[in-house]
C-alpha cells in the first residue's frame, strides 16, 4: 500500500464559509473526543459559523469526563479545517431541518495552548515524534460491529438482525442493504472503502478502510462509528461496537494494519531481509510485542473486551508474531513491496482510536529506537500449542481482565509517557472505578450457578 500521490488541498476559512453558504448548511458540528473515546460535539447555527471557524467557541470542560476541574473549566474548540465535510441526509425529517456539516476540533486552553488531556493531541504528539525520526505511520482498519433488533419500546436487545455467517449473501445476509448504505454515505463524505462483508457471527458485519495517515485514520474511525449507528437507527436497529455482546460466538475486533513510510517509500519492505522484511520492520514488530501487555488497557478498554480475548474464537491471546497464521498477536500479511505491513489483531472497536493509535506508534517507535529484535516468528497454530511449547517459544499471554491490563499499563513507562500525565491519571482512575463497579455487581451467571446450590 502506498500513500496517495496527491493529497487533498487544505481548505481555507474563507473557502469553507463560502461552501457553507453555497450548500445552504444550517448547522455546523464542532466534534471532539473525550478520554474514554466518546464522540462529543457542540453544534452552532449559521449565525455563528464565522466565530466557530476562528476557534472562538468555548465549552465547559468540567462537564466532560477526564478533562478539567470546575475551577478551570473554560476550553476552546480549535477546528482542523482539513476535516470539514457535509453529512449525508439520514432521514427525510432531518433533511427538512437543513443540512449539517462537521469539523473535528482540537481542544485548547483559553490562551490557545494545546490541552494535554485531548486524545487527538496525544496522537499528534506521537505523529510528530515519528516525523522527527523521518517516519509517517499509515493505518488501515477493519472495524466490526453487530446489528441488533430493538424492543417494542425502542430499547436495545441482543436479538441479531440475521442468522447469516462469514461472507454470506442476501437474503440470508439481511444486513447487505444497510452495509451498502453505510458505505455509500461514507464514500459521499470522502472515505475510501476497500471492502464490506458479513462476519462470522449472526448479525455481525465488517467494513474495511483504505490506509491513511494515523491522525486521519483515527478521525475516520470516530466518524465511521457515528454513521453506522445513525444509519442503523434509521432502519429501526441498534448498531453496537461492544466487543462481546453474545456469549458463545465470535466477538468484534478492529484489526489495525500498520506501516511506516519515508519519502513515499514503505520502509518495512526489504526483499533481501528475513521474511522480506526490513530491519526497521522487525524492530517495530518487536516494539509492539514488548509493549503489548502495557497497551492492552488502551486497545481493549472495557470489562467486556476481555470476554472476546479468550481462546476458541480467533481473537489473539498470545503475544507472538507470524507471517502465515492468524493465531498470533501480530501477523505479517503475504503481500510485500508497497503493501508490506504489520497487522495488530487484539484491538477492538470500543477503544479510543486516538489513544490506541498513539500507543501502537509509541510502542513501535520504541522498538526502533532501542533496536529490539523480535523472537522467531511462529508459523504454527498457537491455539493448539501446549503450555510447555509456549514456554519454549517464549509466548506470553495478554492480560486476562481489565484490572490486570490497567496494572500492566501503569508499569509501562513508554506507553504512560506517550499518553501523558493528565490522560494517564484520569484514564486509570476511570478504569479502576469501572472494574470496582463490575466486581461488586451480582451477575446472572452467579445466580444461575450458585443460588440453589449453596
Amino acid at each position: 500500500m502506498t500513500p496517495s500521490a496527491q493529497s487533498r488541498p487544505q481548505p481555507s476559512r474563507e473557502s469553507i464559509l463560502q461552501q457553507l453558504q453555497d450548500d445552504d448548511i444550517k448547522f455546523l458540528r464542532l466534534q471532539f473526543t473525550d478520554i474514554l473515546g466518546h464522540t462529543k460535539n457542540v453544534e452552532v447555527p449559521r449565525a455563528q459559523f464565522a466565530k466557530a471557524l476562528s476557534g472562538d467557541v468555548t465549552f465547559d470542560g468540567s462537564a466532560v469526563q477526564g478533562f478539567t476541574r470546575v475551577e478551570e473549566s473554560d476550553m476552546l474548540l480549535s477546528p482542523d479545517l482539513s476535516t470539514f465535510l457535509v453529512y449525508p441526509q439520514f432521514s427525510r425529517e432531518e433533511g427538512e431541518r437543513g443540512k449539517v456539516a462537521r469539523l473535528i476540533c482540537d481542544v485548547t486552553l483559553p490562551d490557545g495552548a494545546p490541552f494535554t488531556g485531548d486524545p487527538r493531541h496525544v496522537l499528534k504528539e506521537q505523529v510528530k515524534r515519528a516525523a522527527a525520526l523521518g517516519f509517517e505511520m499509515y493505518v488501515g482498519t477493519e472495524p466490526e460491529f453487530f446489528l441488533f433488533e430493538r424492543g417494542p419500546n425502542g430499547e436495545g436487545t441482543t436479538v441479531t438482525h440475521d442468522k447469516a455467517g462469514y461472507f454470506d449473501l442476501a437474503p440470508i445476509d439481511r444486513g447487505e442493504r444497510i452495509r451498502r448504505e453505510i458505505a455509500g454515505r461514507l464514500v459521499s463524505m470522502g472515505f475510501e472503502i476497500e471492502a464490506s462483508h458479513h462476519e462470522v457471527a449472526p448479525g455481525q458485519h465488517e467494513i474495511d478502510f483504505r490506509y491513511s495517515p494515523a491522525l486521519e485514520a483515527a478521525d475516520r474511525i470516530a466518524t465511521f462509528k457515528f454513521v453506522v449507528k445513525r444509519t442503523a437507527l434509521e432502519h429501526g436497529l441498534l448498531a453496537s461496537f461492544l466487543p462481546k455482546p453474545i456469549a458463545g460466538v465470535s466477538g468484534s475486533g478492529m484489526h489495525c494494519h500498520l506501516s511506516l513510510f519515508r519519502g513515499g517509500q514503505n520502509v518495512f519492505d526489504d526483499p533481501a531481509g528475513e521474511h522480506g522484511l526490513s530491519v526497521t520492520a522487525h524492530q517495530f514488530v518487536a516494539g509492539l510485542l514488548d509493549h503489548a501487555e502495557g497497551m492492552t488497557a488502551i486497545t481493549n478498554p472495557l470489562v467486556n473486551s476481555y470476554k472476546r480475548l479468550v481462546p476458541g474464537f480467533e481473537a489473539p491471546v498470545n503475544i507472538a508474531w507470524s507471517t502465515s497464521n492468524r493465531s498470533a498477536l501480530v501477523r505479517i500479511p503475504a503481500k510485500r513491496g508497497p503493501s508490506t505491513r504489520a497487522e495488530l489483531r487484539m484491538p477492538d472497536p470500543s477503544c479510543n482510536p486516538y489513544l490506541a493509535l498513539a500507543a501502537m506508534l509509541a510502542a513501535g517507535l520504541d522498538g526502533i529506537e532501542r533496536e529490539l529484535e523480535p523472537p522467531p516468528a511462529i508459523q504454527r497454530n498457537i491455539f493448539k500449542m501446549t503450555v510447555r511449547e509456549k514456554r519454549h517459544h517464549r509466548v506470553k499471554e495478554l492480560p486476562a481482565d481489565l484490572r490486570e491490563a490497567v496494572d500492566e499499563l501503569e508499569k509501562d513507562e513508554v506507553i504512560a509517557a506517550a499518553l501523558g500525565e493528565h490522560v494517564m491519571d484520569n484514564y486509570v482512575a476511570a478504569k479502576r472505578a469501572e472494574w470496582r463497579e463490575y466486581s461488586a455487581a451480582v451477575h446472572q451467571w452467579e445466580l444461575d450457578r450458585y443460588l440453589d446450590l449453596v
